[in-house]
């Protein structure tokens, strides 16, 4: 028993020395410089700028995100069939990508020269290195965790719900509308905004495959890096903004979590 006595406060030192180490610098981001700096180096043009694109392009992609990714997530959950696993863990290959990759990986797919890249050219669509590549690189990086979210919230619905409503004479697509789509509702909301905080948070690929350039491309992310070497307090203010959207997106998605997981059990 004595042997044992060391094992609770290790793990109490253990939590301790993680905590420190990762909200040290998250902490040091506000107090690096003053409230006053922060806030004057948010109205710097090309900041707002940044913000403002990072927020149009991240709605767009969450938009197409939900578009595709809903009825997606919903037949993977509901119907198994041969390379089942194969396809969900291609769907889910984005979320352990190197940004590089994925960056180089979209330039070789639909940028200039790509697979299919020519026939998007000769569609007058232009990707690489504008507003629309920046919407494409998010789309990529982010749909895996919503579909994944999506894809465990249907799992989760009763069968019997949708059993029901087809017995009742309601057809797939209402059935899917008025029941399972309710019904997963929280786990899909959680997923959508975990997939948000990623998009906010993209670097890599975007930089590789749109660009940075100020106003058309460069979202806050880039936006940062830019200024990291030439003005210090513009890159700590959007570095403050991001710290708040990401930890509200998180805080939403484990409420909205802990609610379907209530729900389920009910």
């Amino acid at each position: 028993m004595t042997r044992g006595r060391w094992f609770a406060p290790a793990l109490v030192v253990a939590l301790a020395v993680a905590l420190t180490f990762l909200t040290l610098p998250v902490v040091a981001i506000f107090v690096r410089t003053s409230p006053g700096n922060l806030v004057a180096a948010l109205d710097d043009p090309g900041v707002l700028d940044a913000l403002w694109l990072s927020l149009r392009t991240t709605l767009t992609a969450l938009a197409i995100i939900v578009v595709v990714g809903t009825p997606a997530a919903y037949l993977l959950a509901t119907r198994m069939f041969r390379g089942h696993a194969l396809v969900v863990t291609l769907v889910e290959l984005p979320l352990v990508l190197p940004p590089a990759v994925a960056g180089v990986g979209l330039l070789v797919a639909v940028g200039p020269g790509g697979i299919i890249g020519a026939k998007i050219a000769d569609a007058g669509v232009r990707l690489a290195l504008e507003t629309a590549g920046v919407v494409v690189a998010l789309t990529f990086v982010a749909a895996p965790f919503f579909i994944r979210g999506a894809q465990a919230a249907f799992a989760a619905v009763e069968r019997s719900w949708l059993e029901a409503s087809r017995t009742l004479g309601a057809s797939e697509v209402r059935t899917f509308l008025r029941v399972a789509v309710p019904a997963a509702a929280p786990g899909m909301l959680a997923g959508l905004a975990l997939a948000w905080g990623r998009a906010v948070g993209e670097f890599g690929a975007t930089l590789i495959f749109a660009g940075s350039f100020r106003g058309r491309t460069q979202t806050a992310p880039l936006a940062i890096y830019e200024r990291l070497g030439t003005d210090l307090d513009a890159a700590l203010a959007l570095s403050a903004v991001l710290v708040a959207v990401s930890g509200a997106l998180l805080l939403t998605a484990k409420l909205l979590g802990a609610r379907g997981v209530v729900r389920a059990a009910r």
